[in-house]
């Protein structure tokens, strides 16, 4: 984030003061905004993903037959299933996962680089590692509950009523284990975060010297995101497959991780870990291009 800070710095500078540092909670509170955004844009696309991701091989012959028979069954609201966990959830999740960064980026600055001026890209990789570490123990959960209902296609395969239903359930069926079933992998899954806030900051950087904060940070936040994904998606369709997989233990196909890898290769080979990338990659530009915009704007404003 160190963008945000640099016009008011710049008139500190200019006086012979020296900036004092922005509140630590401002972070959590801009991350509220940044999830609003990001659910409002993506959740068609995720919906898709998800579905492509852990369908039954040759059950879609691809994302826009996904799309077609989505809407030719259920109509627009079927992209919309699973809905209100991320948009608490992404509320929840961005606030943590921005809040966290920007507190980890100051505590890295402070206590591993304090000469340095700005802080440099290990710095931001460590930051965003210790983001995505902190912000699984409150996605897990969230995705999980979100993952079960964008599978219930129809009336055979609904088994929840909604995120009260899901989480009731799971906790009936497994205790707080099955809540938290796929901690481990959200994990794995975010410690790609290293790639994300690296990219953020060079493309950042860059376009901050070509163009104005907002549209700097809305191309910064999407090329990054895409980014991100690159890496991060076949950690994802692990992820997902172990999160729909049964709550109950006993019955579980996958009760260690490296059991739904080796199931995912062995039906669809590695292009099974590519499974859904197409509305991934799509959805991952404008959410968070729209996501980082909000962010950024709302750390500038708290920060006046």
């Amino acid at each position: 984030m160190s963008i945000v800070l640099a016009e008011k710095e710049d008139d500190l500078l200019l006086n012979n003061q020296e900036p004092s540092p922005p509140p630590k909670y401002i972070g959590f509170i801009a991350g509220l905004f940044s999830g609003v955004m990001k659910n409002a844009v993506g959740h068609p696309f995720d919906t898709i993903k998800v579905r492509l991701q852990t369908s039954p091989r040759g059950y879609f012959k691809g994302p826009m037959d996904c799309v077609w028979r989505t809407m030719k069954k259920e109509g627009p609201a079927g992209f919309y299933k699973g809905f209100t966990p991320p948009l608490v959830g992404w509320i929840m999740m961005d606030s943590v996962m921005l809040g966290s960064l920007h507190v980890y980026k100051r505590w890295v600055k402070d206590n591993i680089y304090p000469k340095e001026k700005d802080l440099p890209l290990l710095g931001h990789a460590i930051a965003g590692l210790g983001s995505g570490l902190t912000v699984s123990f409150v996605a897990a959960p969230i995705e999980q509950f979100k993952a079960r209902l964008q599978v219930q296609y129809d009336a055979k395969t609904r088994l929840y009523t909604g995120p009260i239903d899901v989480a009731t359930k799971l906790y009936k069926a497994s205790g707080i284990r099955g809540i938290y079933s796929g901690l481990l992998s959200t994990m794995i899954f975010r410690t790609n975060f290293i790639f994300w806030w690296t990219s953020y900051e060079i493309f950042n950087k860059f376009f901050s010297q070509r163009m104005s904060k907002p549209v700097a940070n809305f191309w910064a936040g999407g090329l990054s995101a895409s980014v991100f994904w690159v890496f991060a998606y076949p950690a994802d369709v692990v992820k997902q497959t172990i999160m729909t997989d049964s709550p109950i233990r006993a019955e579980k196909k996958f009760p260690r991780w490296i059991d739904a890898v080796k199931y995912i290769y062995k039906e669809n080979g590695w292009k099974g870990f590519t499974r859904g990338f197409g509305p991934s990659i799509l959805r991952s530009f404008p959410a968070n291009a729209a996501a980082l915009a909000a962010f950024e704007m709302a750390m500038r404003l708290m920060n006046q």
